[in-house]
């Protein structure tokens, strides 16, 4: 399976074995998180679904960073965690 975004680009590959069933949910969360990295310029962490707080891409500096994102957490300097605006 691909998924490939408007700009045609293959964002995604997912193979599975002809006997293995698929998982739709999972699908849809993969598009969630390419859509929400897109518009926000952040990554998800693993089991990371809609709702849940977000990974503030490492390309944002310090002061941008805090303020595009008010509620951030930061782990480590390459770490730092943010709700998503509401309206997102």
């Amino acid at each position: 399976m691909f998924i490939i975004d408007p700009k045609k680009t293959i964002r995604t590959i997912l193979s599975y074995p002809a006997s293995t069933g698929r998982n739709s949910a999972e699908v849809l969360r993969i598009v969630d998180s390419l859509q929400t990295g897109d518009k926000h310029k952040v990554t998800t962490p693993i089991d990371w679904t809609p709702g849940d707080d977000v990974i503030v891409h490492p390309s944002i500096k310090g002061d941008q960073a805090k303020e595009l994102f008010p509620n951030l957490r930061a782990v480590k300097p390459y770490l730092r965690f943010t709700p998503l605006p509401k309206d997102s």
